[in-house]
């Protein structure tokens, strides 16, 4: 099922209780799905887009270096990706636990309906959640983010490329993920299979 929006910015009008958030923002038929923590982590709260400090844009460059934005800066030209956080609240303190539990259904609703074939989860947080929810993986995998880097890992219907937080990206992080985002492009990463031929009429049926 393709969305039909031409919104980039919230194009599934999430409204959490909050007095101010940073939505999701990209492609409503994204292939990757970049998956922060939360605005005070990694930017968002002055231009309502996420990953837009300094560390975000950092990330920004790797993934237009990759060819997953088309552009970087304040507003990015997104190209087959979209950006949000498991917490998109703007808040002085951390989010609790609480906080994230509730803001679970936004983000769960939102990843479904983008329905990417590639979670990239950045920084520790966003990757421990995306293992335990969205693969079966969780625990059979080093939780160590400099190991994790850029490697693929097979999700529950999805595939998951985990990114470490780029505040803490040394000389090469650069690198290695641009280079582990290229090479997953080189393979049939959708991994769909065509039903179609079972159905009556000409008209393809992709499945994961």
């Amino acid at each position: 099922m393709e969305n039909v929006t031409d919104r980039i910015s919230n194009p599934f009008d999430m409204r959490p209780d909050c007095e101010q958030f940073v939505p999701g923002y990209g492609d409503a038929n994204a292939e990757f799905h970049v998956i922060g923590d939360h605005p005070g982590v990694h930017g968002g709260a002055d231009t309502g887009v996420p990953f837009t400090n300094e560390a975000g844009l950092r990330l920004q460059s790797a993934l237009a270096d990759a060819g997953l934005l088309r552009e970087t800066g304040d507003d990015p030209s997104v190209s087959k990706t979209f950006l949000s956080y498991i917490h998109m609240c703007v808040s002085e303190d951390p989010p609790t636990d609480d906080d994230y539990g509730d803001m679970e259904r936004f983000f769960d609703a939102e990843l479904r309906a983008i329905a990417a074939h590639v979670l990239l989860p950045v920084g520790a947080r966003a990757t421990r959640h995306v293992l335990q929810t969205y693969s079966a993986r969780a625990g059979k995998v080093s939780s160590d983010m400099d190991d994790l880097h850029g490697t693929e890992i097979l999700g529950a219907g999805f595939l998951i490329l985990p990114i470490k937080d780029p505040a803490e990206w040394v000389e090469g992080d650069h690198d290695r993920l641009v280079a582990g985002l290229r090479e997953l492009q080189r393979t049939d990463f959708r991994r769909e299979v065509d039903l179609g031929r079972f159905l009556a009429g000409d008209d393809p049926y992709m499945v994961r």
